[in-house]
């Protein structure tokens, strides 16, 4: 049986990355993530981050959210020993699915349409086959969603709903992080305003005319939010704001 993304005219697909509703706990992410493994018939899903920086032999796969269940404790270990330094190696040059077989010969994960598209782990080393989807959102972003199941036969049109919802799951997990991370320095009310313009795609003239404003005066706010809100540049303080709820 092929695993199709169920879509309707009305509703726009859950693919669709950017402004989703902000969550206000890591419990706000298993619905989303139960979801998802529904879909395609999974028994189990994890998440994993990559810890550590510099070369791959000094990173490590760390859990963040699991159901691996208390009846199969030994499995996330079983996990990350199998597959763990591949799945760090592979990050770093690669963001296609990765997919694996597990040890029973009946115990496989497919995508026959979409191979081209995907990589594949060594086989027969875990009780359950699975998918991985790689996700690379910087220094601290860079990890897995992975569901694990006795058997999958994937579509493509899966594999790519699968993938996006994936990278709003990591981005929501970092999104958490940093509003457990020591709050930013206000932004005052004309840099909100300034920042919520940028992050709709005005240039710095059209917020100034939007706001009466000069454009020196503008790119100042601008400016300024950046220092407050820790960025290297524009996109990233846009990025930041709309993670810590000043902008949507």
């Amino acid at each position: 049986m092929r695993y199709q993304p169920v879509r309707t005219t009305d509703v726009p697909s859950e693919t669709r990355l950017g402004r989703s509703h902000r969550v206000s706990s890591r419990s706000d992410l298993f619905p989303k993530l139960v979801s998802m493994q529904k879909l395609i018939d999974a028994q189990n899903f994890a998440v994993y981050r990559v810890s550590g920086s510099g070369l791959p032999s000094k990173q490590r796969l760390v859990c963040e959210l699991e159901n691996w269940g208390s009846t199969n404790p030994g499995l996330n270990k079983a996990f990350v020993e199998a597959y763990g330094e591949a799945m760090i190696e592979h990050i770093e040059k690669s963001l296609l699915p990765l997919m694996w077989n597990g040890r029973d010969s009946d115990s496989t994960a497919e995508t026959p349409d979409f191979a081209s598209f995907t990589q594949r782990l060594k086989p027969h080393l875990l009780p359950f086959a699975g998918v991985a989807f790689p996700v690379r959102l910087g220094s601290v972003g860079n990890g897995y969603v992975v569901f694990a199941a006795k058997f999958m036969d994937l579509a493509s049109d899966m594999i790519v709903e699968l993938h996006g919802r994936s990278c709003q799951i990591m981005m929501d997990l970092l999104s958490l992080d940093e509003r457990r991370s020591p709050a930013a320095e206000a932004l005052s009310e004309r840099e909100i305003a300034c920042l919520q313009l940028a992050g709709d795609g005005r240039i710095s003239e059209e917020i100034a005319e939007k706001l009466g404003l000069s454009v020196h005066t503008v790119n100042a706010y601008l400016g300024s939010a950046t220092i407050k809100l820790d960025s290297v540049n524009r996109i990233q303080a846009i990025a930041k704001a709309i993670r810590f709820g000043y902008i949507s």
